[in-house]
């Protein structure tokens, strides 16, 4: 049985996510940036929710090296997401030599006792994934997402498989970006049990504010928005790849 996690920035998106299908919600603020903490109220909102839901845990964006200040707001964000009842947690954090930050994820992941982890895509991003594969293990996270270092994950096929080998079973590895119902079936072929995806189409609304001030108050913008048949194409996609293996 392959899982589908969805993320999604809006309750409203965590319902769209349920009805098309998912199995479990990656819950965040702000996707546009890569997804950031989402607000104690979603939370509290999503652990409604029959599926189960995991929080972002990123309280900036940018880059993943934390100061001492950013270790103190995710520690009050585990707090939060165990309070509202989420299932677990996604984190991450990378240190100056290129590596995961094993004291910073240590002490995220020591507070975090008794909930889920993920490890995040700042797998992708560090200088030997392997080697923080077997860190992870050893922090005790149950599943890694990542694109295999590229763009989307069907560019970084080759090091998924790898990733997938190397693991083991010790952990999931769950690939995740770009992913869709007409090319999840590369990502299944390396042997993966889950997978991760947004599933989301573009939207415009009105009445935006302008990202510079030239007059007119009818700003057109556009968001991304959780789809429920992209879920649902994307879970028809995994269901006959899983009845032809």
């Amino acid at each position: 049985m392959v899982t589908l996690e969805v993320c999604v920035d809006s309750l409203e998106g965590a319902q769209a996510a349920v009805r098309g299908g998912a199995d479990r919600i990656e819950l965040c603020s702000s996707l546009a940036e890569g997804g950031l903490t989402p607000s104690y109220g979603l939370m509290q909102a999503a652990a409604a929710l029959p599926i189960p839901c995991m929080a972002m845990i990123r309280p900036r964006s940018g880059n993943f090296q934390f100061q001492p200040s950013d270790v103190d707001v995710m520690l009050a964000d585990i707090d939060a997401a165990r309070a509202a009842g989420l299932t677990g947690v996604v984190l991450g954090a990378q240190a100056e030599n290129g590596g995961l930050d094993l004291e910073i994820l240590s002490r995220l992941c020591s507070h975090a006792q008794g909930l889920s982890c993920t490890l995040h895509r700042v797998i992708d991003v560090v200088s030997d994934p392997l080697k923080a594969i077997d860190d992870a293990v050893a922090l005790g996270f149950e599943r890694v997402l990542t694109s295999g270092g590229q763009l989307t994950a069907i560019g970084g096929l080759h090091t998924i498989a790898v990733m997938h080998k190397h693991a083991n079973g010790r952990l999931s590895i769950m690939p995740g970006s770009g992913l869709h119902g007409g090319n999840v079936v590369n990502v299944l072929a390396t042997g993966v049990s889950e997978v991760h995806a947004s599933c989301s189409i573009a939207v415009s609304q009105q009445n935006c504010l302008p990202e510079s001030i030239e007059g007119g108050t009818h700003i057109q913008c556009r968001r991304a928005e959780t789809s429920g048949k992209k879920v649902s194409d994307l879970r028809a996609a995994i269901a006959k790849y899983s009845v032809i293996a």
